[in-house]
């Protein structure tokens, strides 16, 4: 018989399957830019219209309030929650929250920019996507807007204008790919500085003018890599650190010889993915434990 906490995290799994979105990869030098149509990357939270309700990426419901999804149609759309640039926590709170709250509704927009279930190539989903969008006509849905790049240098000079006005990157996106559930270069992403996710594993002891609160996160990478992620907190963060098992986005720059991320950083925690129960192995403890010494 399951317990109250196996059951839970049973019945996160279920809904996780509701949102089965494709993720990015990282730009990287050979990429044909002629294949790829190009936006900016919102800085919001990741949502999936499934038809008839609202999912974030980890599969948690999302309760909008009636009159933000009236109308929309009866297929999946996939898009991102937003709030406008640098408004990030503004957009994730107002998504979370279990009674949705119309005045903060309000300042938010959904950023559509895939049809999952189209069945053709990006390039033949695109103009579909538009007119389904311009369909609705509703001001606080709208189509993700996608241009061409000639050359290395415009695209560069393109991230430095959206990055100049507060915006997070860019995204790219292979005209000739099919929708997938998966993370490859059909989709990459183009930020100034590398990011990318880790999930905590234990809460490391601070020493010195921290002695007696977080001194750093033992973190492991979704290949495994385990490193202390030490840099980037607030006060507030080491008295509360993210919980065991949630997932952290840190900042970092290349990486060395054992494949450990230079220079990590922690950005924020990844709070559109749910905290999951860990069972330590003795690998695990042993990792932990040298890490604590």
């Amino acid at each position: 018989m399951l317990t109250a906490a196996q059951a839970q995290t049973q019945n996160r799994q279920t809904e996780a399957v509701r949102a089965p979105v494709m993720l990015a990869n990282s730009y990287h030098p050979g990429v044909d830019l002629a294949a790829y149509w190009v936006s900016e990357k919102y800085d919001g939270l990741r949502a999936y219209w499934d038809g008839e309700r609202l999912w974030t990426r980890g599969g948690e419901s999302i309760h909008a309030p009636a009159w933000f999804v009236a109308g929309w149609p009866a297929v999946p759309l996939d898009g991102e929650l937003w709030a406008g640039r640098g408004r990030f926590a503004e957009a994730v709170s107002t998504a979370r929250t279990q009674q949705p709250d119309d005045a903060a509704w309000s300042n938010m927009r959904f950023m559509v920019f895939d049809l999952p279930a189209h069945g053709g190539t990006f390039d033949d989903r695109l103009p579909v996507l538009r007119q389904t969008i311009a369909a609705l006509n509703k001001q606080w849905v709208q189509a993700v807007p996608q241009e061409k790049v000639k050359s290395h240098a415009e695209l560069q000079q393109r991230l430095h204008v959206i990055v100049q006005a507060g915006g997070e990157g860019l995204m790219l996106h292979r005209g000739a790919s099919l929708y997938r559930a998966e993370r490859n270069d059909d989709l990459l992403k183009l930020k100034l500085h590398d990011d990318a996710e880790a999930k905590v594993l234990a809460h490391l002891p601070g020493k010195g003018k921290h002695a007696g609160r977080l001194g750093a996160l033992l973190v492991q990478t979704p290949d495994g890599i385990r490193f202390r992620l030490g840099s980037g907190f607030t006060d507030a963060q080491r008295e509360a650190p993210p919980p065991i098992g949630s997932w952290v986005t840190y900042r970092y720059r290349g990486f060395n010889d054992s494949g450990i991320p230079r220079f990590a950083t922690f950005l924020r925690v990844r709070k559109d993915v749910y905290p999951m129960d860990i069972d330590i192995s003795n690998s695990d403890a042993e990792d932990i434990h040298s890490a604590l010494r």
